[in-house]
């Protein structure tokens, strides 16, 4: 039986998720939130509860846009909301803005339909385009379908196309037509932490050996793959593991249908296993555990699953939703079982597809080839992609010229949950642009222009601007020192993962600005602009080119290349520490008390009794009288009886010359003391919360 999502009912009602939440706890659903979904008899009655109590056929509310960019005060004023509404949830997405500060047309669009609204755009001549319907897609928190009736005036087929872009509303293919839906793989990302065991389960699944190419034993960056068993195909998502690249985690999980969350019985819940457990759930896809390492003598399953528990993933044979599959990676023991039962979850998933639709997809990874030019790895969601098809991602596009599935063999086409290498983009596109196929050329370098120039445009105005105050501030304090860095890697994954890590990095001395990032290897550019800059370059797995080389010949710039991502991280924080001014600390030598004074050729001295510690010769020193400090000096001499010293112990007497000081009198103490400095340490690295950081940007 068909299933309808409670804030698309709540939608075609023109009523609030709250509203319809509460009429079906009237009639004895329970539902958890708008996301959740109940079958069509449920929702007639519903819709008959609301038209017996309205006395009328209701239906979503209609407001009229322009096409340009709102501050939030006039679109409160255009769906007559309060304008405390409109704010609070911009800063629920992170962004904040003024009152009257445009907010971009993307963003309206999505404010509107987060309050339950539709929306007409106004026309030229005072006409207005119709409300156009969104279709929910499968995947959630990407760009959205639009689809409905038709508007009188037809557009052209460029004009559609120029006022997507200028909407930045993504345009989707035509609704998918019920009786074309097939039963499509279902796709996995395996997460967790490192060296817990994830490419080795790959491994196993696969029959290759993929660990042993990955330098330090660590995948490097995301590589989607197609496994056969049973008859049926399975895609998995290898996402790293180590905490660093916790960008490309969240990005696996944009196409990810279930996770499988490898935890070693050895070892148990770490840092990273929580944060794959908090990007599965922020996509809402189901998690299967697989507890690897059971072969291990010191395995404890039982731990493993306690902490589960107590992180919400309560086991099925304790009584909660989650399955557990004990496996060994290394021995192949529970892989049937684990594989089994991502087939059995899939199946009650019931993931199909249009095949005949028009192929859209995600950009998983890109790099460049030196020889073929921008290669990307594109996972298909719905319709069939095929060679030839003239595509656009992001702000680039082209025709495709060569496919590839994961093991390097050409295909003609791409059906739904395919992962396949594409050749023929103008450009590099970044890793999670979504992919659509369009009509022709013309389109889609239109499209992909007009999506350029918008986003440059959005550079040029930032949501936030540093003030004169702030500013003159800065400059007074001058303390807060900058550390430039220009970033370069092989593939753009590689990229996102280590600006994501090095913003997480934090120090109230020391701001890092990554001035540069880019794809390929070290240019003369990059060591100008280092030049330039005085900036360090960081490379991953990449090499510096020959012009780079002759650049560095007379340029003297900072270059160092990683092949681990632990070890760029930590050489990044000893650069911080590096910048710090080391901390001068005092520590108290020794404390006398004066007891006599006595003339001399040289001038006054104090005869003292050092009551603790030492007095050192030409150590600083602070004579004290009434606890009040009446002079900080220098001893200039020490001598116990006849006989000079350099140091006079605790329990002796002595007598003692100061520097330019000897108004002493009886009871003064003195205090001689020493200033060290003391080295700062990475320990004082602070790092942000992943939340933190998303906000930010």
């Amino acid at each position: 039986m068909a299933k309808i999502r409670i804030h698309q009912l709540a939608k075609e009602l023109g009523i609030s998720n709250t509203e319809l939440i509460e009429l079906l706890r009237e009639l004895g659903e329970e539902v958890k939130s708008h996301s959740s979904t109940i079958d069509e008899a449920t929702a007639e009655a519903v819709r008959e509860l609301v038209q017996e109590r309205t006395g009328k056929v209701t239906g979503p509310q209609v407001v009229v846009l322009p096409r340009r960019a709102l501050p939030p005060l006039e679109l409160a004023e255009r769906l007559k909301v309060d304008l405390g509404t409109i704010m609070s949830q911009l800063m629920k997405w992170g962004t904040i803005v003024a009152p009257t500060q445009p907010l971009d047309l993307e963003v309206i669009v999505k404010l509107v339909k987060e309050l339950g609204y539709e929306f007409q755009f106004e026309r030229d001549g005072g006409k207005q385009e119709e409300a156009k319907t969104a279709v929910e897609t499968e995947t959630a928190g990407v760009g959205v379908a639009v689809a409905g009736e038709e508007s009188d005036a037809v557009e052209t087929e460029e004009e559609t196309a120029v006022a997507a872009v200028e909407e930045e509303v993504e345009e989707k293919p035509p609704e998918v037509k019920p009786e074309r839906l097939r039963p499509r793989p279902p796709v996995i990302t395996v997460m967790g932490h490192v060296d817990h065991g994830k490419t080795t389960l790959l491994d196993y699944i696969r029959k290759t050996n993929i660990a042993e190419r990955e330098y330090g034993q660590i995948t490097q960056h995301i590589g989607a793959y197609e496994v056969e068993w049973k008859g049926r195909t399975i895609v998995f998502i290898d996402t790293p593991g180590h905490e660093a690249f916790t960008a490309l985690r969240a990005r696996g999980a944009m196409v990810t249908d279930i996770v499988v969350l490898v935890v070693a019985a050895d070892d148990g819940v770490m840092p990273q296993t929580v944060e794959a457990i908090n990007h599965a759930r922020a996509a809402g896809v189901p998690i299967i555990v697989a507890i690897n390492k059971i072969d291990r003598p010191d395995a404890n399953p039982d731990r493993v699953k306690v902490q589960l528990s107590e992180l919400g993933l309560v086991p099925e044979e304790w009584g909660g939703e989650t399955i557990c599959v004990p496996i060994s990676a290394l021995k192949g023991q529970g892989i049937d079982e684990l594989l089994e039962m991502i087939l059995l979850v899939a199946d009650l998933m019931e993931l199909k597809a249009d095949p005949e639709a028009p192929a859209w997809g995600y950009i998983l990874e890109a790099k460049m080839d030196p020889k073929r030019g921008p290669v990307a790895t594109v996972i298909v969601k719905q319709g069939t992609l095929r060679k030839g098809d003239w595509v656009v991602a992001g702000t680039t596009y082209g025709r495709i010229r060569l496919m590839t599935d994961w093991k390097g063999n050409e295909v003609k086409e791409a059906p739904p949950s395919k992962p396949v290498a594409i050749l023929g983009l103008e450009e590099l596109p970044d890793a999670g642009d979504k992919l659509e196929v369009v009509e022709d050329g013309r389109v889609a370098k239109e499209i992909a222009e007009q999506r350029a120039e918008l986003k440059r445009l959005q550079q040029l105005q930032p949501t936030r601007r540093i003030t004169l105050e702030d500013f003159y501030a800065q400059m007074q304090a001058g303390k807060v020192k900058e550390l430039n860095l220009i970033v370069k890697a092989d593939v753009q994954g590689s990229v996102d993962a280590i600006t994501y890590a090095l913003s997480r990095l934090e120090h109230p001395e020391v701001k890092i600005n990554i001035i540069h990032k880019g794809v390929g290897d070290v240019s003369e550019n990059d060591v100008m602009l280092a030049a330039a800059s005085n900036a360090v370059i960081l490379g991953f797995n990449v090499r510096v080119d020959p012009s780079g080389r002759r650049a560095l010949q007379h340029e003297q710039v900072d270059v160092r290349l990683y092949r681990i991502i632990y070890e760029l991280i930590d050489d990044v924080k000893k650069a911080i520490v590096g910048l710090l001014e080391p901390i001068r600390k005092e520590e108290v030598l020794g404390v006398a008390e004066v007891r006599a004074t006595f003339k001399t050729r040289f001038g006054i001295v104090a005869g003292c009794y050092v009551r603790s510690g030492r007095l050192v010769l030409n150590a600083p020193c602070r004579v004290i009288r009434n606890g009040q400090v009446v002079a900080t000096t220098r001893i200039i001499s020490l001598r116990h009886y006849t006989e000079d010293r350099t140091e006079i112990p605790e329990g002796m007497e002595c007598g003692v010359g100061l520097e330019d000081f000897s108004a002493f009198e009886i009871g003064d103490l003195l205090e001689a003391f020493q200033v060290v400095e003391v080295q700062r340490s990475v320990e004082e690295i602070r790092e942000k919360a992943p939340e933190l950081v998303a906000a930010q940007q």
